[in-house]
């Protein structure tokens, strides 16, 4: 009843259109989940990263393959995003002079190779993504070889499902015989020799066809040489070996995908730099037996938690290369399985540990 006095407002109705909505001031609404489907945008390969740029290349192996740059949504900023990956591009991917994309999407990885700061840290950074192969690239002499830093390669390798192949270098300084003596048990594992004035470009690049493959190793080995023979487009700068130190020095500062050309056919090279240490604590061990097929099998019959170690009790795999049952390559499989499981002995005093790491 209105104190005006009359009953004509009793008589009035309201909906909610008569109920004005004040704008929010504060600002703080909900923001949405939803998000763009970008269904016009490119997949790309990713072939160089630097400082928050990456290089794509843009319709690959079509009539418009091209290179632009690009960079990373907002919603990928936790997600790394490294030489190799097919990524989804968005924005004027054209390649002109000034112009830049962007990232809004990975497509899922086939598969990725990592590595950590030490054994002990799970901490794991991403190398590459979607290699099949990785040429591991060591020198006969100067620098001495590490047959320790061989292992956790190939450990890296079989973990991802990459297959690996060695390549030794400098044979004209040293020969390699006894440090290719120590891999001998490994499956599938093919080894291949450079030396001055006979690289094995051809060789190699009839296996590097219809592959994406990774080039890794120690500074100074000759690995960067060896790209520079297999692209000549590439232009990897080169260094020397100090000669007190007996350590390469540092040229590749950053991954980089080239485009191999050959008489067989085309396929990636994937530079990386070199690096002394390669931390492995991200690797599941079980998956290191598994490349072993045939230690594999007999290693059914050990006892439930068997480390295969040499001291390990009632090893079957021990017991089966003792009677001769895995013939002559046994003991040298068995010594390769061991020493790679060595790695990750949970006895094993830290000191000792980081000094495997850096041998």
């Amino acid at each position: 009843m209105s104190w005006l006095g009359g009953d004509d407002d009793l008589d009035e109705e309201y909906d909610e259109s008569d109920i004005r909505m004040r704008p929010n001031p504060k600002a703080n609404r909900p923001r949405t989940k939803r998000r763009p489907a970008h269904s016009d945008a490119q997949v790309a390969r990713v072939v160089g990263v630097d400082r928050g740029r990456y290089t794509v290349l843009i319709d690959e192996d079509g009539d418009d393959e091209h290179t632009t740059l690009a960079v990373r949504a907002r919603e990928l900023r936790k997600q790394p995003i490294v030489s190799g990956d097919r990524a989804r591009v968005v924005g004027d991917v054209s390649g002109d002079e000034g112009t830049l994309g962007r990232i809004v999407g990975i497509e899922p990885r086939t598969t990725l190779l990592r590595r950590s700061a030490d054994d002990t840290d799970q901490v794991e950074r991403i190398v590459v993504a979607n290699a099949d192969q990785m040429v591991i690239v060591v020198a006969a002499a100067d620098p001495e070889p590490r047959p320790r830093l061989v292992d956790r390669y190939l450990i890296a390798a079989l973990d991802a499902g990459i297959h690996p192949m060695l390549v030794v270098t400098k044979t004209d300084l040293a020969d390699p015989s006894t440090f290719l003596a120590h891999f001998e048990g490994v499956d599938g594992l093919e080894v291949l020799t450079s030396g001055r004035g006979r690289m094995p470009v051809d060789e190699l690049g009839a296996k590097l066809v219809g592959h994406a493959t990774v080039f890794v190793g120690h500074s100074g080995v000759g690995k960067s040489t060896l790209v520079n023979a297999l692209v000549p487009t590439a232009a990897r700068a080169t260094g020397h070996v100090n000669e007190v130190t007996g350590r390469g020095r540092h040229t590749s500062s950053s991954t980089v995908s080239l485009r191999y050309r050959g008489p067989e056919g085309r396929g990636w090279v994937i530079d990386t730099p070199g690096v002394r240490s390669f931390g492995l604590g991200h690797v599941d061990p079980a998956n290191i037996l598994a490349a072993f097929t045939d230690l594999a099998a007999v290693a059914e019959e050990c006892p439930r938690g068997c480390t295969h170690l040499p001291d390990a009790p009632d090893c079957a795999i021990i017991e089966a290369v003792a009677a001769g049952r895995l013939g002559e390559r046994g003991p040298a499989r068995l010594d390769s399985l061991q020493r790679l499981l060595g790695t990750f002995s949970a006895g094993v005093d830290p000191a000792v540990r980081r000094s495997r790491l850096e041998s």
